[in-house]
């Protein structure tokens, strides 16, 4: 088996979803309009090396597939990058990690919130957003809308909050693997299914399309994940694997502490 993680791994992950029997959505449209029987929802989480997240936008283009992007807040001083992938055909949208800035406080986070989400919209039209998940903060950015409304900011919807994954079957890198919900700390979705623990390479990702036994997948990709230049790819093995020895390490820290 050659590589994973790569951009040429990525590359063929997207003709086989080009060639498939299923539908590109981004999150946006998936929310917003009728869904196709079968569909995928490609969504990436921007956040570093925003320019492999381009040479995505550029491959999906060219496989005529849509996808939809999050950025962090520093991507504001990159406004051609944004207008880039948008007139590329795909959503940009707002990574935002508000509570981890405001320690927790909800009125400074919503202020915030405002403030950045005001700045994308400068640049591009933000219609969904995603929360930013930082495993060494205490706190879950998604709990912001225990208190607050985001369609008060004509967001119509929340990439884990608003999708119904009872339907719609969840797969991420997150752990550079797509097994790896051991290694997950808040990339985590309240359904589990048995796929994402017995599909660990892209390889077996790109099975689970070619068969089109799942009507609807929704697959989460780290740009900063994917290298086709060896000393880089090898740098992300190498740190990837010593951010899931301090995951599992924090998760079973947390359970100790709850029991």
């Amino acid at each position: 088996m050659d590589l994973d993680f790569t951009l040429s791994k990525y590359n063929k992950l997207c003709e086989v979803i080009s060639n498939s029997e299923y539908i590109p959505l981004t999150v946006e449209k998936h929310l917003s309009e009728p869904n196709p029987q079968k569909f995928i929802i490609i969504r990436h989480d921007v956040d570093t090396i925003t320019e492999n997240a381009f040479k995505m936008a550029q491959m999906e283009n060219r496989q005529c597939l849509v996808s939809t992007y999050y950025f962090r807040s520093n991507a504001i001083s990159q406004p051609a990058l944004l207008k880039k992938i948008a007139e590329l055909g795909h959503e940009v949208g707002y990574h935002y990690e508000v509570l981890d800035k405001s320690k927790g406080n909800y009125e400074k986070a919503i202020e915030i919130f405002k403030n950045e989400l005001s700045e994308f919209r400068k640049i591009v039209d933000v219609k969904t957003i995603c929360m930013h998940g930082n495993s060494l903060t205490p706190y879950d950015n998604r709990d912001l809308w225990k208190f607050y409304d985001f369609n008060e900011f004509d967001i119509i919807g929340e990439a884990y909050v608003s999708i119904d994954f009872n339907k719609v079957i969840y797969f991420s890198d997150t752990s550079r693997r797509w097994d790896g919900i051991k290694y997950r700390v808040k990339d985590i979705v309240d359904v589990a299914n048995s796929y994402s623990t017995n599909l660990r390479h892209t390889d077996d990702i790109i099975r689970l399309i070619k068969s089109s036994e799942i009507d609807q997948l929704y697959i989460l990709v780290h740009p900063a994940r994917w290298n086709d230049s060896r000393g880089e790819w090898l740098k992300e093995l190498i740190s990837q694997n010593v951010k899931n020895i301090g995951k599992r390490g924090l998760k079973w820290y947390k359970r100790r502490g709850n029991t």
